[in-house]
């Protein structure tokens, strides 16, 4: 007989408007802690900053979480006793890991939680452990807010996690 391993822990939430998927990043940031690794995936403006937003509220760091887009990673030192937020784009970077390393994320991994935007094929050598949302949403000219988010949770360390409550 052999041990068959249980599918990674995972959720599907339905985000109506921008304010929810920042409300989405609040309830999100009680769960992390320092070592975390958040990859955000979707499409240029499905919500990953304002999710990224929502963590720095709910992380309780110093600064205004905007898009690194041009400064390719910002830290947020924390404003009580909770780690500090790393917030990385990684959209201009095409050289894989490689130029992930010139970041040293891996120096800042285990007291902060590093988010990353656009990470997907860049960060996943920095960690068994991560959690990773994919934001979909409908594409071409519409004005429809409705985003779909899938979060699972990978290694070790979200085995047994509770990704549900995020639903409420």
């Amino acid at each position: 007989m052999r041990e068959v391993a249980a599918p990674p822990p995972s959720v599907q939430l339905v985000v109506d408007s921008p304010e929810q998927m920042r409300e989405l990043g609040r309830r999100l940031a009680k769960l992390l802690r320092a070592g975390d690794l958040v990859m955000l995936t979707g499409e240029l403006g499905a919500g990953k900053t304002t999710l990224a937003r929502g963590l720095g509220e709910g992380l309780g760091v110093r600064g205004a979480v905007t898009s690194p887009t041009f400064v390719i990673a910002r830290v947020h030192p924390s404003l009580g006793d909770g780690p500090p937020l790393v917030h990385v784009d990684a959209y201009r970077l095409s050289g894989g890991l490689d130029e992930m390393e010139d970041l040293d994320l891996d120096v800042s991994l285990p007291e902060s939680v590093i988010v990353v935007e656009w990470g997907e094929g860049r960060v996943e050598e920095l960690t068994d452990d991560r959690l990773q949302l994919v934001i979909h949403r409908a594409v071409g000219d519409t004005t429809d807010e409705v985003r779909h988010v899938t979060l699972t949770g990978l290694g070790a360390r979200w085995v047994g996690a509770d990704l549900s409550v995020l639903s409420a």
